[in-house]
């Protein structure tokens, strides 16, 4: 990790200092710092970066370009774990939203939003809206990976979890 992050910063001063702050490489530098950031748990410098990211990306490619859905995803990730749940929640739209035009919604990328969608709306107590998001990306999965898939099992695994917490045993079991 102590290394990872001496290498993106010294690339961030590199690419920044020769190329400019809002070039491709700059701004996925600086977005592969907030991950490293949020991996380490540093939540503020992760957000920070993310943030500077998502504002370069925006002014640079636009707010719809799928590297700063990207972006977005990451942040609403970041606000997911430290629990500001409309913060993640109105991130997660805003990319599933993109997504859906930009890939279509059986992209890797819309059905991963989706999913997560599933988890938070779970986090919250929001049992139908999560379902529905469980129920979607596992057809959006089985269908783009099939039935064996690590994600098409993660989220049979949150569905069955998502039915045991609601006393669904026969549903949870299949």
């Amino acid at each position: 990790m102590a290394e990872a992050g001496s290498g993106y910063r010294r690339a961030l001063h590199g690419n920044a200092t020769r190329r400019g702050p809002d070039l491709t490489s700059t701004l996925d530098t600086v977005n592969n710092l907030g991950l490293l950031y949020k991996d380490q748990g540093k939540m503020a410098e992760a957000e920070a970066m993310y943030r500077r990211a998502l504002e370069g990306k925006e002014k640079a490619w636009g707010p719809e370009h799928t590297s700063t859905l990207n972006t977005v995803h990451s942040l609403g990730i970041l606000y997911a774990d430290q629990g500001k749940m409309a913060e993640a929640e109105a991130l997660y739209r805003r990319a599933l939203e993109g997504y859906e035009k930009a890939r279509g919604p059986e992209h890797a990328s819309t059905l991963v939003t989706v999913h997560n969608l599933g988890v938070l709306y779970k986090d919250q107590g929001k049992m139908a809206e999560a379902e529905a998001m469980y129920r979607r990306a596992l057809e959006g999965n089985e269908k783009a990976w099939g039935p064996e898939h690590t994600s098409t099992l993660d989220t049979i695994n949150r569905l069955g979890d998502l039915y045991a917490d609601q006393g669904k045993m026969a549903e949870a079991e299949a």
